[in-house]
């Protein structure tokens, strides 16, 4: 079976003839720690001043992106299986603000980027920028965005080589995926900022209706259009709206400002034949599993262990909910022992579970050494192989 048929198979909690392959994402810094020790190099990855943004982290596997194929030396080595593609259109800011320097200080500058955020950042990019404003702190900016940024039309949206994709797309041999980085509480943070977003659920509650209820409507008119074209294997919404201990709004506030979204945006992923909606939050998202799948969210990821996230006591609270991810990345940093035991804590009981795609709980961090990463993946596939 191919990637796509074992994807379909296994969110159907069917048994193909063993799960995938998958990794949820890696980080730049820990694939250049592996070519240093020992992954052989053949198409490399560019600086992080080359990457999009300055970005530190891609992903392949779970997340899709067409423009991260960065991994490529990793999947070949492991023998990894193909991840899934998301449509390659826009479904966020159409024209995107244009990137611009406003002031330059030494080795540091305040610049804006496409997403129309105010940065401090250092110029070779080292650390991660500082966000100094966002791009909507008042209704009138909301409404500018809304008519210039976010017209609900495929005009600007779609790449040169469109209908030569959409050919290629019908004969695919892995999981095609609509949707993209975004969410009801987490596009909404990226328009407001992290706190002010957490202010404006109080002070002004039908600002946060009308973003939701207009994003909701949004993606619908777009995914509805991209839909008339070519078809999806499942969906993805953002949020990470959890930290550690919880979520960042109460089940009460997700209830009133979200839910009603989740539920227009489902039924028509449903009503066009889309069965599968993935959503990706980090953090502890216990309390909110329960509204997810009320919304019509059939599965989740990445299951942050750090956080309080056990997925067999997810698996086993939840038994229809299609899980990712939720091996502790901790461990396999740690050693080959502490790589073992978590395996064969999980793993066993989820693959008989079904619906699971094995994966660490985020993207690969750098303290992972090669060595132990190779033992990971190995001990995996050793037993994936014999659950068959």
């Amino acid at each position: 079976m191919n990637a796509r048929e074992l994807f379909l198979a296994t969110v159907n909690f069917e048994r193909p003839g063993r799960c995938l392959f998958w990794e949820w994402g890696y980080r730049s810094s820990a694939v250049r720690r592996w070519y240093e020790e020992g992954l052989p190099r053949k198409l490399g990855i560019p600086s992080r001043a080359e990457l999009p943004d300055g970005r530190s982290i891609f992903h392949n596997g779970m997340m899709g992106f067409w423009w991260s194929t960065f991994d490529q030396d990793v999947m070949a080595y492991l023998g990894m299986d193909k991840g899934p593609r998301q449509h390659p259109v826009n479904y966020w800011l159409c024209p995107a603000f244009e990137e611009r320097i406003l002031e330059e200080h030494g080795d540091w500058y305040l610049w804006i980027d496409t997403d129309g955020c105010t940065k401090r950042e250092l110029k070779d990019r080292s650390t991660i920028a500082q966000v100094l404003s966002w791009p909507v702190s008042t209704r009138e900016d909301w409404e500018r965005i809304k008519a210039e940024r976010l017209r609900p039309t495929l005009q600007g949206r779609l790449p040169d080589n469109w209908a030569q994709l959409v050919e290629e797309l019908k004969t695919r041999d892995y999981p095609l995926i609509i949707g993209s980085n975004n969410g009801f509480y987490g596009t909404a943070r990226k328009l407001l900022g992290p706190e002010n977003i957490l202010y404006t659920f109080y002070d002004n509650p039908d600002l946060i209706k009308d973003m939701n209820s207009y994003l909701a409507d949004f993606w619908i008119a777009l995914y509805d259009q991209v839909l008339d074209q070519i078809d999806a294997d499942a969906a993805l919404i953002w949020e990470d709206m959890c930290y550690k201990a919880g979520p960042l709004i109460s089940p009460v506030m997700f209830r009133e400002f979200i839910l009603p979204c989740y539920k227009k945006l489902t039924s028509f992923l449903r009503d066009r034949g889309i069965k599968t909606v993935f959503v990706d939050t980090d953090g502890n998202c216990w309390k909110l599993i329960p509204l997810f799948i009320e919304g019509g969210a059939t599965g989740l990821f990445p299951f942050e262990v750090a956080a309080g996230m056990d997925i067999v006591e997810v698996g086993k609270t939840f038994p229809s909910l299609q899980i990712m991810g939720g091996l502790d990345k901790r461990a396999v940093a740690t050693g080959k022992q502490a790589i073992d035991e978590e395996i064969e804590a999980k793993v066993p009981f989820m693959l008989e579970r079904g619906g699971y795609i094995p994966a660490l709980d985020h993207t690969v961090p750098p303290d992972i050494s090669w060595e132990n990463f190779c033992h990971y993946r190995s001990r995996l596939r050793e037993m994936i192989l014999a659950t068959r």
